[in-house]
């Protein structure tokens, strides 16, 4: 009758041989480390995926993962990264299942006081899309988790030990005299509300790029920081200057208010004769106008004379006949230019010309040339 109690001892012995040497190999990774009966069949090519969760508290290695309430898989691993606040739950799941590439994770609880599990499934809505492969990664924005009961049971704890029950009988008390007889005025403050906050959500590119020009403004003052310092300090002189000269900048602004005065009373007794001399010039302006380019032209041609371009572009060879006609006034003398000096150093004396009656014309007589027509060449010279 003793044999049944050693072999039962001899069975516990052997389990606490194995759990101390699955903590001395690991602590409880190693225990969490071993299969658990019952779970679920991974099939003969199972495949890896990671989900992202903000809290995985309650969720330990082994634990369940779950399709529609069908175990389809267990936990690996969950691993926090180094000043991370994500935890990491790598789990294995069986090739058979086949999951979209959007999918969702969420942890659940199998009973109130049962473990917790992950559950996967597909978007909400029916927006699937592709497939779940392995070594995917479910994100953070796709993850979700249940309260747990130690959060319900604290928040009622909170609300029935005096967490706000008799302040919120004040503050219903308050917000129902407040809005007694008040109803037309809050109804339009909340549609005044609305449009504010549909003309907010309509600018909010222009909110944004103000936000982004304050901030380069303040990166720019930021740098500046002591070329601003130096102009606040030295400001201070000038306004003191300004505060000395207070007198004589009042005296100034009045009298160019009176300037002012007097320029508009002047513009307003003128304006008659003002607008009529514009009137008159109106018809030369227009001729003008209408002149186009003759005008500039014209003093192109004045500046010329007598050789204009066009004249100087009709001339035939390198001479050109000159015939001048001189009119002088009566009793005016000519004297003409000096002989050259004989051998002997003598000269002749100058002889003077009487000049012909007056409006009598004298006509030199052109000098021969190489081509034996006139005496100057065109452009001046003789």
């Amino acid at each position: 009758m003793r044999r049944p109690a050693a072999i039962g001892t001899t069975v516990l012995a052997a389990a606490l041989a194995v759990a101390v040497a699955g903590c001395g190999s690991g602590g409880f990774n190693g225990i969490y480390s071993l299969p658990l009966p019952g779970g679920a069949s991974l099939g003969s090519h199972p495949y890896t995926i990671t989900a992202e969760f903000a809290n995985a508290d309650d969720l330990v290695p082994q634990s369940a993962v779950r399709v529609n309430d069908v175990a389809v898989g267990r936990v690996s691993s969950i691993y926090l990264p180094p000043n991370g606040w994500t935890a990491h739950v790598t789990m294995v799941v069986n090739g058979d299942v086949r999951l979209p590439a959007n999918a969702d994770a969420e942890l659940e609880q199998s009973s109130l006081l049962g473990e917790w599990y992950v559950e996967l499934s597909s978007p909400p809505g029916g927006l699937a899309e592709g497939r779940l492969a392995s070594h995917a990664v479910i994100p953070l924005q796709r993850t979700t988790q249940n309260a747990t009961v130690e959060e319900v049971l604290g928040a009622l704890s909170l609300l029935l030990n005096g967490g706000g029950i008799a302040q919120l009988h004040t503050i219903t008390v308050q917000l129902n005299d407040a809005l007694s007889g008040n109803e037309p005025q809050i109804r339009s403050l909340l549609s005044q509300i609305n449009v504010l906050v549909s003309n907010l959500n309509a600018h909010r590119g222009d909110i944004t790029q103000a936000l982004d020009g304050l901030n380069q403004l303040s990166g720019t003052l930021r740098v500046r920081n002591t070329q601003i310092g130096n102009v606040l300090d030295n400001l201070t002189p000038g306004l003191r200057v300004l505060n000395e000269q207070r007198g004589q900048l009042v005296t100034m602004l009045d009298s160019l208010h009176t300037l002012t005065g007097v320029a508009v009373d002047t513009i307003d007794k003128s304006k008659t004769d003002m607008v009529a001399e514009l009137q008159a010039l109106a018809p030369t302006l227009e001729e003008l106008a209408n002149a186009g380019t003759a005008l500039p032209q014209s003093l192109q041609v004045l500046l010329t004379y007598p050789f204009t371009d066009q004249v100087l572009s009709d001339i035939k060879g390198d001479y050109l006949n000159v015939y001048l006609g001189v009119t002088a006034a009566p009793g005016t003398t000519i004297i003409p230019p000096a002989e050259p000096k004989t051998k002997n150093g003598t000269g002749q004396a100058q002889t003077v010309l009487p000049l012909p009656a007056y409006g009598a014309t004298t006509t030199p007589s052109a000098s021969p040339s190489r081509s034996g027509s006139g005496a100057s060449r065109p452009g001046g010279g003789s």
